[in-house]
This record gives structure tokens, sequence and C-alpha cells, in this order.
């Protein structure tokens, strides 16, 4: 009862990790009993998956409770961006699986190993296609509620798990009804190579976060259009944007009247913090005015570049 009323007083994302590990785990008992003992490529590339889905599950769990935390002196701005180191991991993990799946299936061609306990080992991946289509369901309904990227990165790894074991529920049905056990071996090389390609969007996605890569354009032109439509602002320049998967971070400079008082200059700037952040309530949102009285881009220019002299503008 402890562990039940410790695991509700999780974030949602934290419980999303917690049942995802207990499925894999169920999962990759299962079908490596069964794999091992029917010999079938396809089924224990099935099972591998499910135990690298545990660790990586697990994984996710901690990540998550990391990027919950609040910044701090050393973290000025949290530890949101774990989660896309945790999607790189995730990936690469994925990625290795898909690799040493592609291995025993070429292994199994050399040899020429038999399939047996066919009727098993449909039956362990009709459970299996059945309990991942629900996990795939509820992680999906999570990452819609919460927008979290490592849920996200979960409920898409879990998606290729539900296709790759419906890949090899037809390579055993196909074994079964020809007798050819090479089936199972070129399906084993087919879910290997999908495997992999699906990690790459994973990865991909976590590195360029890491990468502070600007929002969506439609999502930054939404920014722009609500700044230059705000009465009293003459324009602005230097908008940029980024994520950590968890906040959002804009910046930009509005260009004002140079007599405008500082309070209602900063009356302008709350006013457009809450519409920006409106655009996407579920996420944090850090938004940085910055106050101008003429359009001064080439100067910011010039100190990103490294090349602004102070002494001349004084």
């Amino acid at each position: 009862m402890d562990l039940i009323k410790k695991i509700e007083s999780f974030s949602k994302e934290r419980r999303a990790t917690v049942v995802a590990t207990a499925v894999a785990t169920f999962l990759a008992i299962v079908k490596l009993v069964i794999g091992i003992l029917s010999g079938s490529v396809a089924v224990m590339a099935s099972a591998i998956d499910s135990i690298l889905d545990t660790a990586v599950s697990v994984f996710n769990f901690f990540a998550i409770k990391k990027a919950e935390e609040n910044p701090d002196e050393n973290f000025n701005y949290g530890k949101g961006k774990i989660q896309a180191i945790a999607a790189v991991i995730e990936g690469t993990i994925i990625t290795i699986s898909g690799l040493y799946i592609i291995y025993e299936a070429i292994v199994k061609i050399v040899k020429g190993k038999n399939t047996e306990m066919l009727g098993a080992s449909v039956g362990v991946m009709v459970i299996s296609i059945i309990v991942t289509f629900l996990l795939v369901k509820y992680l999906e309904r999570i990452a819609k509620e919460t927008d979290s990227m490592v849920v996200k990165s979960d409920a898409l790894h879990y998606k290729t798990d539900l296709l790759s074991n419906g890949a090899v529920l037809l390579s055993l049905f196909l074994v079964s009804i020809t007798g050819f056990d090479f089936i199972d071996a070129i399906f084993g090389l087919l879910i290997g190579a999908y495997i992999i390609y699906s990690a790459y969007e994973i990865i991909s996605e976590g590195v360029l976060i890491l990468l502070d890569r600007s929002l969506p354009s439609d999502m930054v032109a939404k920014i722009g259009e609500i700044i230059a439509n705000c009465k009293k602002v003459r324009g602005y320049h230097w908008l940029k944007t980024r994520t950590d998967g968890v906040h959002n971070y804009v910046e930009f400079h509005l260009v004002l009247e140079p007599t405008m008082t500082l309070e209602e200059a900063h009356r302008i700037g709350d006013k457009l913090i809450c519409k920006i952040s409106s655009l996407e309530p579920k996420k944090g949102w850090v938004i940085t005015p910055h106050f101008d009285p003429h359009d001064d881009e080439e100067l910011n220019v010039m100190f990103f570049e490294g090349n602004a002299n102070c002494e001349e503008k004084e």
C-alpha cells in the first residue's frame, strides 16, 4: 500500500515510466523464456528489445525526476535538458539492440538453426501485441497531456515494438505453414533494420535540443505576430528561441518611444509575456524582453560576434 501511495504521488510523466517499466519487464521475461526454448531469432530479438525497454524506462524515470527539480545556484535554468540526454542515450541503446538482432539473424541463416514450439511462440507474441498496444495508447495520452519529450520518446519506442512484434508474429505464421526456418531469420534482419531506423528520430530530436534549436517556425511566427501587433511597439529585433524539452526560452528586443517611462515599458513587456506563454500553456516559459529607444540590431550582432567596441558607443 505504501508503494502504491508513493507511485500515486509521482507526476504523470514519472508514473508513465513506472507503468512502462513494469510492462517491459513482464514481456521481457515471458519472451526470453519462449525465445530460448523455441530457438526463434525473431522472438529472441523481441525479448532482447524488451529487456532494453526495461533499462531505458528505468533510466527515463530518473531523468524525469531530475528534470522536475527546481533551478538552484549551480543550475540556474534547471535540468530540463537531461531529458534530451536521455533521448540520445535511449536512441543509442535501441540502435545497439537493432545491430545485435541483425547479428543473431545472420548467425541463424549461416548455421541453419530450426525453430521449435511455434504454438507457444505465437501465443506469447499475441499477448505482447495486445499489452504493448494498450501501453502505447496510455503513453500517447500522457505525452499529449504533459508534452514530455521523454514520454514521447517512450511512446514512439513502444510503437516500433508494436510493429516489430507484428512482424515476429507474421514470420512465425509463415514458418508454420511453409516449414522454411530461414523466414524467421529474414524477418529478424528486417526488424533489426527497422529498429535502427526508428532510433534515428529519437536521437536527432535529443541532439537538436542540446544544440539549442529554435522553436518550430510556426511558433516563432506567432510570437513575432504577437509582438508586432502590440500597440506602442515601434518594432522589434533579435528574436531568439529555444527549448530544453520542459521550458521554452524566448528573448527579443522591443523598440519603444525614447520618452516612454520604464514603468510603461515594463507593462508592455508583461502583457507580451502573458500572451506569448498562452501559446503553449502546458509548457514552462522563460521570456526575456529588452527595451530599446531605437533599433540597435547592428550593435547586437557586433556583440554576438565579439566585434563591439563599447567605448565608441558611449
